[in-house]
This record gives structure tokens, C-alpha cells and sequence, in this order.
């Protein structure tokens, strides 16, 4: 909508609110006093606006970042900034002795919108921190929760103590084969691929997916009849009521395993998220049932297998897993009939705890360089020595500098670096080198001197060729039945991306990529 400002002044012209009753120093006085002689002057110039420099520099200073938060120079010359820093032309202000004057509304609302846009832009940043910060604090906080579930009664990994919190490790949304089987409304608060265990202690992967009021465990198993014989589909293997789990059993040792207990049979589970796990379970059981679910922790735990057969011959027992204290981090299983021994090397104390990291630590001011001690320090081995060194014989010595003369000495650590130029190539890194030891130390950097850089001189080699996508044409239409799926017509030739056993495939057309079915196209 177009419209043209204007200027209402009201005048008394006596004091008996009589029509032709005109007192003329009563109007003077009221036309001096407000200012309607400068105006009208101003307005036949064509200037409207006018505003003394510093009530001008007060409200756009925001603009720029030499007028913020104060202009340090001449009001004038900070005025002039702030019009030539929104590129308004020269004939649409004018610049008195102590005010500035616009020519037109249109000048003046540019200014407005410029300073408007300017706080919303430093507003979604400051709700952006204040966002992140919110957000860096409940998963702090769910990370304490977690913790506090084992506290005092199970070891703790080193490397998972201070991990951060994902909950979807499957992407449920990018797998709808999975999706399938959880209700449309129902929010899946965690999935993740675990390890089950058979009565015979015989492991198989499986999904584990836990929503608001279900326990998923999903399996594969080959089509036996049908057309879809001989591919891989999906199988809900097992669906549980978190109302109906009695109880929850784990050892006090740093291992993965745990025993969901049920009314019919139990489950045994191994998974590197567990202790996401639990606090995820124990916080919506209690919403659910508003009890806490029970935690067992015992080196020595059994659980029920279900029932094989039919009638009085069906067979259903129980099963033990005997923990005991080992070598290393990775569990080490060994069955025996009715008892899996399972041994893992001792963990974290059990009242240990998540450490906030210190973002301090990595602000560096001026030229300061961070520390260098990852690279100063010799690499340690996997059994966790340092690597012996060279005076063992003297044989051993000779033969290490004989195969430091005859092969190429490469540089380490500088793979990383391979963009950078020559220059910055041939500087020193010797810091960066692990600590050599006698004469082979002395020959290999004496190899390294000599010996130039590899491939100097030479042209780059032209990048291979992106190895061409399968496509496959179009035999009937199809219509997406979601947001993930692809619409095509018939004789469309669509580029296949993935293709997956269960007859939906990924392909790309006409820039927009999704699922479609398979037994809709043929391969060209």
C-alpha cells in the first residue's frame, strides 16, 4: 500500500469557541512555538525529516561497528558514515550545522528496517547460545542421571564414562522397514543394534527400540515361500509391556551385559549403550507404572528360557552367567552346559562419575599454541608399554640400520598435511617425530636430509573418473505414499543409489532422492 505522510498541527484561535473569532497574537504565539515556519520552510525544500546529530547517532548507531556502541570522531562525520553505509544517494539528505534532514519517508524507512533487521539478527544469536547452553545442560544432566543409576554398584568404562547422549543409533527415520512395527504416534526414545544370547549362549544381532510404553527386538530371517522367497526381511521377534518387566539384572563389572527379566521368558542383551539405556528404561517404567524398576547387580545371574515343545513334553529350564575378573576390556565367554563364564578386565572405580570438560582449555590468546604433548610423546603399544629400545644386541642394531639405509625414510604424521605447500613441508618437524634411539636414529635422520620430497617436480595426476550409478527404467507409475518415498512415471529413468533386500530401493530423480519399489522398474 502506497501512501504520502502528512502533517497535522492544531491551532486555538480564541478562547469563546466562536465561529470568525480570530485573535491574531494568540495564533502567532502558537505558530512560533511549534515550529509550523521551519517546517513549512523544510517541506517546500523537500526535506520532512530532520534530527540533531546525536539524537541520529543514538538510534542507528547500531548500524555499523564503528558508530557501536559510541561514535569516537566528529557527530557529523559519524552521521555521514551511517547514510553512506546503507548507500543512500547524496540528493536524499542534506547536512546543516546541527541537524541532518531526509528527503524522502522512503530514506527514512530503509533506516528503520536496516536497524530493526539488525536486532533480529543479534537476537537469534543470542537465543542460539542461550539455546546450545540449555541444551549442553540437560544432556549434562541426563549424562549425571545415567550415572547415578550405577553408582556405587558397577564398574565403569574408560571410554564411555563422558560419551554424549544420541538415543537413535539405528536412524529409525531413514529405515522404514523398521518403523513398521512402531506405532505411527510413538516416539522412540532409543535404538541401537544389540547382541542377543540363546538358550545355548549362541549370539545374533538384533534392534532394540524402546518408546514410551514398548520394548522392541526386531530380527532378519530369510522368506521361505511366496514370491519374495530366498530375501531378508525384517521380523518383530519380540515386543514387550514395560508395565510387565519385573526386573532388570546386571554384574558389578565393566561388561555390556544385562537381563531383562519377564513374566514368560528373559532376555539377555549385550550392548555398548547401556547405561543410556537403563536411564532411558528406568525413567519411563517409573512413568508408566510410578514405581522404580528393580536393579540386580550380582557376578552370579540366571535367567528363564522359554519353552521348547509342545504339552508335557515341552522343556523350559534356566541358565546362569558367572562373571569373574580377567585381562583386558574385551569380554572373553566361554560356555559350559548350563553356565556362560564370561571374564573382563577390571574397570573405572564403581563410585566414579562424568567429568564437565573445561572449554578454557581450548581458548588461546595472541600467539600462543596449544599443547603439543599427543605428538611429543612416544605411541604406546596395545598391551600398554612403551616400545623397547634399540641396545638389545648389536646384531639388532646393525640390522635396523641396514634397513633404515636401504628403504625410504617417510615422514610420519604429515599425511594430514599434504595440502599445505612445499614450503611449509620442508620446515622442521622433527618435534613431531617419535624419539629415535643410537646409530639407527642418527642414520634415519641423516636419510631423511638427504632423501627429497617425494613426487617433487612431478604434475598432479588427473582425478579418476566417478564410477557411474546403476539406473533402472520405469515399467509401471507410482504415487509416494510418504515424505521419504519418489513419485515416477512410466519409462522415468531413475539412478539407484542402494538397494536393499527388502524391495525398496533409493534412487535419485530429477535431483529429488527417496525410496521407491523395486518390482516397479527394471535395470537397464
Amino acid at each position: 500500500m502506497k501512501c504520502t505522510p502528512h502533517y497535522i498541527r492544531c491551532i486555538k484561535p480564541n478562547e469563546t469557541k466562536r465561529p470568525r473569532d480570530w485573535e491574531e497574537n494568540r495564533v502567532r504565539h502558537q505558530v512560533e512555538y511549534l515550529g509550523l515556519r521551519e517546517n513549512i520552510r523544510v517541506r517546500r525544500a523537500g526535506y520532512a525529516y530532520r534530527r540533531v546529530f546525536n539524537k541520529f547517532l543514538q538510534r542507528y548507531a547500531i548500524l555499523t561497528k564503528d558508530t557501536w556502541p559510541c561514535w569516537r570522531g566528529e557527530e557529523r562525520q559519524g552521521v555521514l558514515h551511517l547514510l553512506n553505509s546503507v548507500n543512500m544517494d547524496q540528493d536524499q539528505f542534506q547536512l546543516g550545522k546541527s541537524k541532518v534532514f531526509i528527503k524522502a519517508p522512503e530514506s527514512l524507512f530503509l533506516l528503520e528496517e536496516m536497524r530493526e533487521r539488525k536486532y533480529n539478527g543479534y537476537a537469534r544469536v543470542i537465543q542460539k547460545a542461550w539455546r546450545k547452553h540449555i541444551a549442553v545442560r540437560k544432556y549434562v544432566k541426563m549424562r549425571e542421571e545415567a550415572s547415578d543409576v550405577l553408582l556405587n554398584k558397577k564398574e565403569r568404562r574408560r571410554n564411555s564414562i563422558n560419551r554424549n547422549f544420541v538415543g537413535d543409533y539405528i536412524g529409525t527415520d531413514n529405515h522404514p522397514e523398521i518403523r513398521q512395527f512402531v506405532g505411527r504416534r510413538e516416539r522412540i526414545d532409543f535404538a541401537d543394534v544389540v547382541v542377543k544370547f540363546d538358550r545355548r549362549f549362541r549370539s545374533v544381532k538384533r534392534d532394540l527400540i524402546l518408546t514410551p510404553k514398548f520394548l522392541y527386538l526386531i530380527g532378519r530371517e530369510k522368506v521361505k515361500q511366496g514370491p519374495d522367497k530366498g530375501q531378508i526381511q525384517e521380523v518383530l521377534k519380540r515386543k514387550i509391556e514395560l508395565n510387565k518387566i519385573q526386573s532388570v539384572s546386571l554384574s558389578t563389572l565393566q561388561d555390556d551385559f544385562f537381563i531383562i527379566h519377564e513374566e514368560e521368558y528373559d532376555s539377555v542383551l549385550q550392548s555398548v549403550f547401556k547405561t543410556e539405556f537403563l536411564s532411558l528404561l528406568v525413567k519411563r517404567y517409573q512413568d508408566k507404572t510410578q514405581k522404580k524398576l528393580p536393579l540386580k547387580f550380582n557376578n552370579l545371574l540366571e535367567f528363564k528360557v522359554k519353552k521348547g515343545g509342545w504339552g508335557p513334553f515341552s522343556s523350559s529350564g534356566s541358565r546362569q552367567i558367572q562373571f569373574q575378573v580377567g585381562q583386558g576390556n574385551e569380554a572373553i565367554l566361554k560356555p559350559s552346559g548350563k553356565v556362560l563364564q564370561v571374564s573382563i578386565g577390571p574397570g573405572l572405580p564403581k563410585n566414579s562419575r562424568p567429568t564437565r570438560k573445561d572449554n578454557r582449555k581450548s581458548r588461546y590468546m595472541g600467539n600462543q599454541a596449544p599443547p603439543t604433548s599427543q605428538y611429543n610423546s612416544a605411541p604406546h603399544s596395545r598391551g600398554g608399554r612403551a616400545p623397547r629400545g634399540g641396545s638389545t644386541s648389536t646384531r639388532g642394531t646393525l640390522l635396523r640400520q641396514q634397513s633404515s639405509m636401504e628403504q625410504p625414510s617417510l615422514p610420519r604424521l604429515q599425511s594430514q598435511h599434504r595440502h599445505d605447500n612445499r614450503l611449509h613441508q620442508q620446515q622442521d618437524m622433527g618435534f613431531m617425530n617419535v624419539p629415535d634411539q643410537g646409530a639407527a636414529g642418527l642414520q634415519r635422520r641423516r636419510s631423511k636430509e638427504v632423501k627429497p620430497l617425494p613426487g617433487a617436480g612431478r604434475p598432479k595426476p588427473a582425478p579418476k573418473p566417478k564410477p557411474r550409478s546403476p539406473q533402472c527404467r520405469a515399467l509401471y507409475a507410482y504415487d509416494a505414499q510418504d515424505t521419504d518415498e519418489l513419485s515416477f512415471n512410466t519409462d522415468d529413468v531413475i539412478e539407484i543409489l542402494t538397494e536393499d533386500p527388502s524391495g525398496w530401493w533409493f534412487g535419485r530423480l530429477r535431483g529429488k532422492e527417496g525410496m521407491f519399489p523395486g518390482n516397479y522398474v527394471e535395470k537397464i
